[in-house]
């Protein structure tokens, strides 16, 4: 395989979203599709990550909202949050995010080890970060990030 080839392999295309002024990517075929506010069924006595349940054509799904996951301060409450569905190795998951953004395409080049100046509550979930123009992408680890337990 040449290097010209290589570079190609190691380029990746994430599906992006927002939470405050943060953005994140998760890579496109991680995710199976996004959806508006769905209603919610709550758990109790649930961990307080899991938001509730949504029903998807039948099929239940788990809500995690990612402003607890990630220690963020809550959604105002005329904000409803953005469904991410998810590809789990124990089926779909949803995350509670607060703006859907674009499908990327991003360059190896631009890629960087998670910056040791991150945030604890962030960098538990974050794999790495792709340097865009003005902004950073930050890769969210989705087998981390749906893990109930809350980031410390």
């Amino acid at each position: 395989m040449s290097l010209a080839e290589n570079t190609i392999n190691l380029n990746r295309q994430f599906a992006t979203f927002f939470m405050k002024d943060l953005y994140f990517g998760i890579e496109v075929q991680k995710v199976q599709e996004v959806l508006r506010a769905q209603e919610m069924t709550r758990v109790p006595l649930a961990p307080v990550v899991l938001r509730g349940l949504i029903n998807l054509r039948g099929q239940i799904v788990a809500a995690i909202d990612m402003r607890q996951r990630l220690a963020l301060a809550p959604r105002n409450t005329d904000q409803e949050p953005m469904n991410m569905i998810v590809r789990a190795e124990d089926g779909a998951v949803s995350l509670l995010v607060d703006e859907i953004g674009d499908v990327i395409h991003v360059a190896a080049e631009s890629y960087e080890p998670v910056p040791e100046t991150m945030a604890p509550n962030l960098k538990q979930l974050v794999e790495g970060v792709y340097k865009l123009d003005g902004r950073l992408l930050l890769v969210l680890d989705t087998e981390r990030t749906l893990q109930l337990q809350p980031a410390p």
